[in-house]
């Protein structure tokens, strides 16, 4: 299989082995055997051709792979064909091929990593490895003191359920509320027990005051002490008004995250989110996964955020029982809800209780960073990142699985970003750096990346543009990208680029009312001001058609995201795989061998961030 390639190499270096980046860390003795002597690629009038595959390559090891069977990953009969363990190494190129992608991501995704806690030993072997990988392709440290680490101090705290619980009671009667499968609730006071007794229930419509929306659903109310009840997503996504908020599309303000930080910016003893699936975008099950087991935060200074002493959800089906107790219609409430000048409604007679024991430790995770340097502008950097962690392991009753891989969510991602470090350290240096950096704690709340972003290894005005790399589903070949937050910034002009020589053209996300350009990682640089790229891969698939795109994306959602079925399989579409590394490849390299700094585009939220940035730095 060819793919398009951009860099005219003159000579294409074998990746060699070192010893591991972090001397306090085992090594790998059959990594370190693995890639002495990879053989190279072949390089005509442009074109990336897959090198043969010899006796310990990874395109021996996955020669079987891949499926002309059109059977959708993620539905039952796929996922029967899932494998979890660790493959043994093999040989990777120094071109980006689908072998390689499946030996990357069946390694991240094996049971040996435990589901990459961010700082849990699965985890921290996770990033052990990863930066092993950097090393052995040659890049040059990006971490502190030399090395590719760049610590993350985190807060883990574990909820004991047992001793636990949480009631809303009507008119003194308690509802008899089940944790787990009826509402799930946290704290990130660092409080190792919490009580609330009484606190009195107030229904805030959608929790936002958005002053430039002429939006404020607390209005004249004080909650201080009290609890609020909160409907997810924001007003534009019922009415698809495109001038109410950002009609369909969710806006920041739709975020989980955001209602919890303005309720606990109004003083609230306990602000808990009603679960609706298709605002939400997701079911009840990944709630009740993502907020089981360790929870993770930063380490903040005292008193620098505050929070809410009690935080959670509740399921859909028990709110409307709730409401219609005490005389309202859930969907009538959301109606009000969404109209202008909205008034919250305190719901007399309904109280709240709970009752929390948590365990909270210190520790440290750890975001990964290796750069190949530029020959001519060094100082200039773009920015390649992916997550490297996962939600880890639960318990599980006999003959379930407890352990959540996280073969898409980030496998692929991690693997992308290693496959174009690896390709670009392996030829002629950019003129401009590239800054591969993998980042931590994202599926606790984007961590890593708002770490690296209030403290980061290279200032940010000198990071031209970032590429953000999440969740890449193995579609196969498609004739479009999809770009989360289309029109965003000039970032897509040089992948509308790279685009074309494949043959694909740029497509808006079909889904902006599920707000996943405020779900990654990209999103704690743009929010500073950094022009950012979130683009993966694309939706219509050239031998299945649209449908076949959707379905994977709708068994994905439905079955594996932030489940344990999101596991590798050998079935997967892997050369489709690198064909979207490429072009994510392929636009980086434009912006590194150009004089050109990609902006925000006029009118866009974050533009005068970076004009103001750009401004300062004198650029």
């Amino acid at each position: 299989m060819k793919h398009l390639w951009l860099i005219s190499v003159t000579g294409l270096l074998a990746a060699a082995c070192s010893q591991p980046a972090d001397d306090t860390a085992a090594s790998d003795p059959a990594r370190e055997t693995a890639l002495a002597g990879t053989g190279g690629d072949d390089v005509a009038s442009g074109d990336m051709v897959e090198s043969a595959a010899a006796d310990g390559s990874c395109a021996a090891l996955y020669a079987n792979s891949g499926s002309d069977n059109p059977t959708v990953p993620f539905t039952g009969e796929s996922l029967a064909n899932s494998d979890t363990s660790r493959p043994p190494v093999c040989d990777t190129s120094t071109g980006i091929t689908g072998s390689d992608m499946a030996w990357r991501i069946q390694t991240l995704a094996s049971d040996e990593f435990e589901g990459r806690a961010p700082a849990l030993p699965g985890g921290i072997a996770a990033s052990q490895w990863i930066a092993d990988e950097m090393e052995a392709a040659g890049l040059e440290p990006a971490g502190e003191d030399g090395t590719y680490f760049q610590p993350v101090p985190l807060v883990e705290a574990t909820l004991d359920e047992p001793a636990s619980s949480m009631d809303i009671s009507i008119n003194g009667e308690p509802m008899g509320l089940a944790m787990g499968s009826e509402y799930v609730i946290g704290t990130r006071t660092l409080e190792d027990v919490i009580d609330l007794a009484g606190t009195d229930v107030v229904f805030v419509g959608y929790g936002v005051v958005a002053p430039e929306y002429g939006w404020d659903d607390y209005a004249g109310l004080d909650v201080e002490g009290r609890t609020v009840l909160i409907l997810v997503n924001d007003p534009g996504f019922e009415t698809e008004d495109p001038d109410l908020f950002n009609g369909r599309a969710m806006t920041y303000y739709g975020r989980w995250t955001y209602k919890y930080e303005e309720a606990a910016r109004q003083g609230a003893a306990a602000a808990i989110v009603i679960h609706e699936t298709d605002p939400a975008s997701y079911g009840w099950n990944v709630v009740q996964n993502s907020w089981s087991g360790p929870q993770f935060d930063l380490q903040r200074p005292e008193g620098a955020v505050q929070f809410s002493p009690v935080e959670g959800w509740i399921n859909n089906d028990r709110a409307r029982e709730l409401l219609s107790a005490v005389g309202y219609d859930y969907d009538e409430l959301k109606t009000r809800a969404q109209t202008p000048g909205f008034t919250p409604i305190e719901l007399d007679g309904v109280t709240l209780d709970a009752h929390l024991e948590t365990s909270v430790r210190q520790m440290d995770s750890r975001n990964v960073a290796g750069v190949v340097r530029g020959s001519e502008r060094p100082d200039e950097y773009v920015l390649y990142m992916a997550h490297w962690d996962h939600i880890g392991s639960r318990p599980a009753f006999e003959g379930q699985d407890g352990i959540y891989n996280g073969a898409v969510d980030n496998g692929t991602g991690t693997s992308a970003l290693l496959e174009i470090a690896q390709r670009f350290a392996s030829g002629d240096a950019p003129e401009r750096s590239a800054l591969f950096v993998a980042v931590t704690a994202e599926e606790s709340g984007l961590l890593g990346s708002a770490y690296f972003a209030v403290d980061p290894l290279v200032p940010l005005n000198q990071i031209v543009a970032g590429i953000n790399m999440d969740g890449m589903l193995p579609v196969g070949a498609t004739s479009n990208v999809v770009v989360v937050g289309y029109g965003a910034s000039e970032v897509e002009e040089f992948l509308a680029e790279a685009a074309a020589e494949q043959d694909r053209t740029l497509s808006p996300d079909p889904n902006p009312e599920a707000g996943y350009f405020y779900r990654s990682d990209h999103i704690s640089l743009a929010k500073l001001g950094v022009p950012m790229l979130y683009a993966d891969g694309g939706s219509i698939s050239i031998e299945h058609g649209e449908a076949y795109g959707e379905e994977m994306q709708a068994a994905y959602r439905a079955r594996a995201y932030h489940a344990p079925d999101d596991e590798f399989s050998h079935d997967w579409d892997f050369d489709g795989l690198a064909r979207d590394v490429t072009l994510m490849a392929n636009t980086g390299w434009r912006i590194l061998n150009s004089e050109d700094w990609p902006n925000w585009y006029e009118g866009n939220e974050f533009r005068g961030l970076r004009d103001a940035m750009m401004e300062d730095s004198g650029e």
